[in-house]
């Protein structure tokens, strides 16, 4: 079984049934990854197998913490995913500055490394342009959702108004590369 399916059906097992619509979001985010190819050349796998697993750490049955990009890399590490998979999920879409507003950076910081920074960029694009329900979005609107469902003085509400200037950044990077390759593409 490749990386990617092995992505699919671990996530559709943790997710699907008891948080359906964070599955719907997890598979469009996964489609979004798909979308970014390519740029990513090699990685476009890597990326598709982290983008569909990113929000397992959500799941009842791993959830241990209540931050889900943690709990999410840890279950992937005990069920021996691909390393550079499990470290985008625990750093997926600024997870460090949440880990921060928990009390939680250290261990983040110390059990997982970041991963290089054009493939971190892809998941905060893929992500933060991905609505709940999976279809796309824009990364303002997507912002502006997630502080109105939490709240913008709860934890994740704090967290993400902090991380809005790189998630900003890192959909703007991400969107240059994608012009950059349409621009070559273009007939001369």
């Amino acid at each position: 079984m490749g990386l990617t399916e092995w992505a699919y059906k671990l996530s559709e097992e943790m997710l699907s049934e008891p948080l359906p619509r964070r599955w719907g979001h997890s598979l469009g985010v996964a489609e979004r990854a798909r979308s970014l190819s390519p740029i990513l050349s090699a990685d476009a796998e890597l990326l598709e197998a982290a983008a569909v697993l990113h929000d397992v750490g959500y799941s009842p049955a791993i959830a241990t913490t209540g931050f889900h990009p943690l709990d999410g890399a840890r279950f992937l590490r005990k069920r021996g995913a691909d390393e550079r998979v499990t470290r985008l999920v625990a750093h997926h879409s600024c997870a460090l500055l949440e880990a921060e507003e928990r009390g939680l950076q250290e261990d983040l910081a110390a059990e997982f490394e970041l991963e290089r920074p054009a493939l971190v960029d892809a998941l905060i694009f893929c992500d933060m342009t991905t609505t709940p329900d999976g279809t796309q979005t824009t990364a303002t609107a997507r912002l502006n959702e997630i502080v109105e469902r939490y709240g913008p003085d709860t934890i994740v509400g704090r967290f993400i108004q902090r991380a809005a200037p790189e998630i900003h950044a890192a959909v703007g990077r991400v969107d240059q590369r994608l012009k950059g390759v349409s621009a070559s593409a273009q007939p001369m």
